[in-house]
């Protein structure tokens, strides 16, 4: 496992922008993929971008070319940049990490979550 501790979220108007940041520690393995997912109330966590060891990216189609997602891999911190905010982009954040353990198995952990809310 890993601990995340997300920052960044906020109240901000549409239009406006918003960087989130994640970092990662005490992990018992090396970190694979790490990602951004949120959840709105009332509504399934989802998958909104994630990010491969390697730097490979996906986005939800709801965010592609808004959101841009980056990761500093020495400082196993992870960041999502979000542009053109919408009011349907209203949720909590969470950043998840999934960890390659020495028995080559994967375990994902995920943060405790930051609000960010986008007023019309």
């Amino acid at each position: 496992q890993v601990q995340l501790v997300e920052s960044g979220g906020g109240l901000v108007q549409a239009g406006g922008s918003l960087r989130l940041s994640c970092a990662a520690s005490g992990s018992s393995g090396s970190i694979d993929d790490m990602g951004w997912h949120r959840q709105a109330p009332g509504k399934q966590r989802q998958l909104v971008a994630v990010i491969t060891s390697g730097g490979t990216t996906n986005y939800a189609d709801s965010v592609k070319g808004r959101f841009t997602i980056s990761r500093d891999t020495a400082k196993n911190m992870v960041y999502l940049q979000m542009n053109s905010l919408k009011p349907e982009d209203t949720a909590v954040y969470y950043c998840r990490a999934i960890v390659r353990l020495s028995d080559g198995t994967r375990d994902g952990s995920w943060g405790q979550g930051t609000q960010v809310t986008v007023s019309s």
